[in-house]
């Protein structure tokens, strides 16, 4: 019995199944019809058709089940497998952070490309010169290894404008929803990284290789899934960033306007109106304070600024100018001394549920933001009934 868990075929068979299994289930999962919904729409087909891709390679090998090397076979197609894998996947990740970050026809091309080498391989397999056919995977591999190069440094520039996009957006810190884009798209290069590396070492590995890649598609399809399901507030920034981004002869522009705004503001000569504005958010601010309205987490700044009856800039301005701290950290202030309190008062409430209950919406982040601001974790501050200095 674990001899016949333990062949490849099974194996490969267990791959075949699961991937066709799961681009089935990304194909009849519905997302809200919203206009950036169309690029999550897409995504989702990109991913799904990946795994059709894997699919057929996985039949594909296991009708040539009869070759006398049919190991060095199927770490030929796992090869091709993962190659696939890594510019859709790329294609795809990066595309749901940074909506047209990367040109279809140029991932078309690389798909074509991709393609005909793959086809080229296979061939040269089959051929009687094996001098031929060890140059072919030699050029391939030193290829596939360029394109994975390629993607990750532009993997990198996308990942590193969406933590910026929702640093701008949302006066959070949101970096964590992020992570799990991150942490799949390097276990994705890794996957490729792996098969290279299996080339040049003994035989007998690629059938634990194909397993732990089949670990792999069923936790990335879990997260992404999860993503589409519950992470709405990326959806509103790169959704936000996608349809209100300027024309190119624009951006630089209306970049610079930006940033100026605040300061003409400052610098005109009217003075009395700026006063009048700064004495209304002060107000609004006091009845805002009073509804506990910074309980309240998932908001743009536009959306608080609304709340307020004024603009992002003004508020921007007023924090600068009047209280001398950003709009943030003020509010975070607000959070963590509820948080004080309720920690003394609801002792059978859960600290992560406080932490919650005051606005923040990752754990972690509040336990950090406490511990940074008072000095000591939410825990001792509860156990030394606020006072952690004593003990």
């Amino acid at each position: 019995m674990m001899s016949r868990i333990l062949d490849i075929h099974f194996i490969q068979w267990i791959g075949l199944t699961v991937s066709l299994t799961l681009a089935i289930v990304l194909m009849l999962i519905n997302v809200p019809r919203t206009e950036y919904a169309k690029k999550l729409t897409r995504a989702k087909t990109t991913i799904a058709t990946n795994f059709m891709v894997g699919a057929f390679i996985f039949g594909y090998t296991l009708y040539h089940s009869d070759l006398p090397d049919y190991e060095d076979f199927s770490a030929i197609t796992m090869l091709i497998i993962t190659a696939f894998s890594s510019i859709i996947m790329s294609y795809s990740l990066i595309n749901l952070m940074q909506p047209r970050y990367i040109d279809a026809s140029r991932f078309m091309i690389s798909v074509f490309i991709l393609f005909f080498v793959s086809a080229v391989l296979t061939e040269s397999f089959f051929s009687d010169d094996r001098r031929l056919h060890r140059i072919t995977l030699i050029v391939a591999i030193v290829m596939y290894a360029l394109q994975n190069s390629y993607l990750i440094i532009i993997f990198d520039k996308a990942y590193k404008r969406s933590l910026d996009l929702l640093e701008k957006y949302y006066d959070e810190d949101e970096k964590h929803k992020l992570k799990w884009i991150r942490f799949c798209y390097i276990l994705t290069m890794l996957t490729t990284m792996f098969v290279l590396v299996y080339m040049f070492i003994p035989k007998g590995l690629i059938k634990i290789y194909t397993f732990f890649y089949i670990l792999y598609l069923i936790y990335f399809t879990g997260n992404f899934i999860s993503f589409l399901g519950s992470h709405k507030l990326l959806l509103d920034a790169f959704g936000h960033s996608a349809f209100s981004r300027p024309g190119p002869t624009r951006k630089r522009r209306q970049a610079k306007r930006k940033a100026a705004e605040p300061a003409a503001i400052a610098a005109s000569g009217n003075t009395d109106d700026v006063n009048q504005e700064f004495e209304a958010i002060e107000q609004a601010l006091k009845k805002w304070v009073s509804q506990k309205k910074y309980r309240e987490y998932d908001k743009s700044r536009e959306e608080v600024a609304h709340e307020l009856g004024t603009t992002r800039e003004m508020l921007h301005l007023y924090f600068t100018e009047k209280v001398g701290q950003d709009f943030r950290s003020w509010r975070t202030d607000l959070r963590i001394n509820d948080a004080k309190q309720m920690l003394l008062d609801k002792r059978d409430t859960s600290i992560n549920l406080i932490g919650e209950m005051v606005g923040f919406s990752d754990r972690s982040n509040f336990h950090r933001q406490f511990s940074k601001l008072v000095g000591c974790s939410p825990k001792r501050w509860r156990d030394t009934a606020g006072h952690p200095e004593v003990y």
